[in-house]
């Protein structure tokens, strides 16, 4: 399955959060060490904030930083409310449909099944499990010791 450019950058930006939950951290910094365009993260970061699993604070002394404890960021709810649905496949489509199989396949229910499975197993996968006692990871986004 490919994961759409903004959810990449969301999950950048949450783990590199929550290696830094001691202070706010700066759109700067996140793309200097992710790899990411800042017109790119300002997207991802106020969609983010709108979800509300970030808070960004404006100001001289502004930056943003998680909004929750990473035990309680799932996974999974930030990759449904990040990734675009339905499926770029025509049959889910409401219009341009032109697929004249659409009523009597059934690949289209097992499509969205398999989608469904894929979120389901990111469901348990917390933030907190993905960045805390990650040593390789925490080296690259933290070089102190995980605030997590």
């Amino acid at each position: 399955m490919r994961i759409t450019k903004r959810t990449n950058i969301a999950m950048r930006v949450l783990m590199y959060c929550a290696a830094h939950q001691t202070r706010l951290v700066t759109k700067h910094e996140i793309a200097r060490v992710c790899n990411a365009s800042e017109n790119h993260l300002a997207q991802v970061i106020h969609q983010l904030a709108l979800m509300g699993v970030l808070e960004t604070h404006r100001g001289r002394n502004g930056g943003l930083e998680l909004a929750q404890d990473p035990k309680d960021t799932k996974i999974g709810d930030i990759f449904r409310s990040m990734e675009a649905r339905p499926s770029q496949i025509e049959c889910f489509a409401d219009v341009d449909n032109s697929c004249p199989l659409v009523h009597a396949c059934r690949l289209k229910e097992a499509l969205h099944a398999a989608a469904e499975a894929f979120y389901h197993e990111l469901d348990d996968l917390t933030l907190d499990a993905l960045v805390c006692g990650n040593t390789k990871l925490l080296n690259i986004l933290a070089p102190e010791p995980c605030g997590v």
